[in-house]
């Protein structure tokens, strides 16, 4: 596991721009339907630690199966940056798309493997 760090992360156009403070060992990369469609390489923070600091008003939200998970994307670009759900233990989290976070070298990050297909 390695340190928490305060990350700054994005859509695609900029409109939407928050801060995270996540660890990133490792992340996940889940086989589900919309993360296998989307390519999305995840690390999971509670809500206290992500702020939202512009774009609020730029986000869609796209609800399915269950419609637990709110899969939010920028109305402009399209990048789905985050998402907001519910833990397995009721806490609050955000999903943090680690492609879209500034500075993160994705090579060096182990990744673990989800069978979302299953579930």
């Amino acid at each position: 596991m390695s340190e928490p760090k305060t990350y700054s992360g994005s859509c695609h156009c900029g409109r939407v721009a928050y801060e995270a403070t996540a660890d990133l060992g490792p992340v996940v990369s889940c086989n589900c339907s919309i993360c296998r469609k989307r390519g999305t390489l995840l690390a999971f923070v509670p809500e206290d630690k992500f702020r939202l600091k512009g774009g609020a008003e730029e986000l869609t939200d796209y609800q399915f199966n269950r419609n637990v998970i709110h899969h939010l994307f920028c109305r402009t670009c399209g990048v789905p940056s985050f998402a907001r759900g519910t833990g397995p233990d009721g806490v609050k989290m955000v999903a943090i798309n680690v492609r879209c976070l500034d500075g993160v070298d994705l090579d060096t990050l182990e990744i673990r493997k989800v069978n979302g297909a299953a579930l």
